[in-house]
């Protein structure tokens, strides 16, 4: 990679090996494996065997969890919040398991569809849940930066499963705990303000 962006600097008419430019490569080389280190995760060991058997029956709610990930057509960040709920059937997870499962799926190339999918099927696998809602809100650098340059334009993706999706009054219940239920009330299974991202060069 360090010989890729050192051509790239050339391409765009700098000399990389001038003071300021001469570590970059390697700086960047050093980043991109930390926001794609989700790739090398492994689920299981994330969760570390933190499923419990507990007799909860209600809803359980992380909310505002921040998360930093790339747009897989263009290499820029989109960044926001996820909120996440569960009814529990028999087993819970730990709580700090749901910022880490959510951290491992955006540490990838990503769509903001995608990632709210993967966030929600991964904790429907583990603990097999009455139902499970994924939301994520999202500030998109490919919109906001370049391309249509709309800074103050913002994704909200959702991802509803099990009661959540057939059950109007639990899902709202779940969007008004959150602050979202004006928003997402008419699409409960997908409800976006603006396109995530829209690759149009």
């Amino acid at each position: 990679m360090k010989d890729l962006i050192r051509r790239l600097l050339t391409d765009l008419g700098e000399d990389p090996d001038r003071e300021g430019l001469r570590d970059t490569p390697k700086r960047v080389e050093k980043a991109y494996k930390f926001l794609t280190s989700g790739y090398g995760a492994d689920i299981d060991q994330v969760v570390n065997d933190a499923l419990f058997t507990v007799d909860y029956s209600e809803m359980v709610i992380v909310k505002d969890i921040d998360f930093y990930s790339l747009c897989e057509h263009h290499l820029l960040p989109f960044f926001g919040k996820c909120h996440v709920a569960y009814i529990p059937s028999n087993k819970v997870i730990g709580l700090s398991k749901i910022p880490r499962i959510v951290d491992v799926f955006a540490r990838r190339l990503q769509v903001q569809e995608r990632l709210t999918n993967q966030i929600a099927d991964t904790i429907r696998d583990k603990i097999a849940p009455v139902g499970v809602a994924v939301v994520m809100e999202a500030t998109h650098l490919c919109m906001s930066m370049r391309g249509v340059e709309k800074q103050n334009s913002f994704a909200v993706t959702s991802a509803m499963q099990g009661v959540f999706r057939n059950n109007a009054r639990t899902r709202m219940e779940f969007l008004e705990l959150i602050k979202l239920g004006a928003v997402a009330q008419a699409r409960p299974e997908r409800v976006a303000s603006d396109l995530a991202c829209v690759v149009d060069e």
